[in-house]
């Protein structure tokens, strides 16, 4: 029993210590001088980021670095990743996560994908009675649960071109890698206690009746199809619409104020 107990704190030392040399890791990463063609690349791609503070601006940067040291980027079907690829994903990937300074950087997250156009996918359409059929389906990105992101480049420069339209292929998908935090998406990403789930699930709810029973002047149609895409397209929104989300929509606005922890309406 007793060489069982010194063999599990040894575990538990060993886990310890990866977990400080993964910290110290990323601090590294985070304070070092952030490459000047990264900073020409974020001025030329990424419109967005130059709305965010100074402060917030530095924590970007510092979260980049360390979303592309340890997160590898697949081309598909021949579109090559350069650095204006990875670090424009990189970068509305960390927008998500102004909120914390020490941000974990999608854990879960064990590649991007990233093709040159549009791609296909296979769905299945239930017909009823048990029966299914298969579908042929065009998407612009997609989000796994077994930890990948798909996204079509140029969608990606489309909708990172205009801070300011509310559709950003790129902020859907990592909001949906954060609403997978459980395993699947459901519209409700891990919120601590009681009292802020139930906050979150009545905004979230009436928000979402809203949309399905009346058109918006702010958040993509899409948001109706279901809790998780209505959670995705209001995260584009109050990235690149807060003070119109704020507005139409103040419940839902606060409670993504809480969970990702910045306020960007008053930017």
């Amino acid at each position: 029993m007793l060489t069982l107990a010194l063999a599990g704190l040894a575990g538990v030392a060993g886990l310890a210590t990866q977990g400080w040399r993964r910290e110290r890791r990323r601090s590294r990463w985070r304070a070092s001088p952030f490459p000047p063609a990264w900073r020409r690349i974020l001025r030329r791609r990424v419109p967005l980021a130059a709305r965010l503070p100074a402060d917030l601006q530095l924590r970007l940067k510092g979260h980049i670095q360390v979303f592309l040291a340890e997160k590898p980027f697949i081309g598909c079907e021949g579109q090559p990743i350069t650095d204006e690829v990875r670090v424009t994903v990189a970068a509305h990937a960390c927008l998500l996560l102004l909120g914390d300074a020490r941000a974990q950087v999608y854990p879960q997250l064990r590649q991007v994908l990233v093709y040159p156009a549009a791609f296909a996918v296979e769905r299945e359409q239930p017909l009823g009675g048990g029966l299914v059929r298969q579908q042929r389906v065009t998407m612009s990105g997609e989000s796994w649960t077994h930890g990948q992101v798909v996204l079509s480049w140029p969608d990606v420069l489309a909708g990172a071109a205009d801070p300011g339209d509310g559709r950003n292929v790129a902020l859907h998908e990592f909001a949906h890698q954060i609403d997978q935090d459980k395993g699947h998406a459901d519209g409700q990403p891990w919120r601590p206690g009681r009292r802020r789930r139930r906050a979150w699930a009545q905004a979230m709810s009436a928000g979402l009746q809203r949309l399905r029973s009346q058109p918006s002047g702010v958040i993509d149609p899409y948001g109706a199809s279901d809790p998780a895409e209505y959670f995705a397209c209001i995260t584009e929104a109050f990235f690149e619409r807060p003070q119109d989300l704020a507005a139409e929509e103040p419940a839902v606005y606060r409670e993504l104020s809480g969970l990702y922890g910045v306020a960007p309406a008053a930017w």
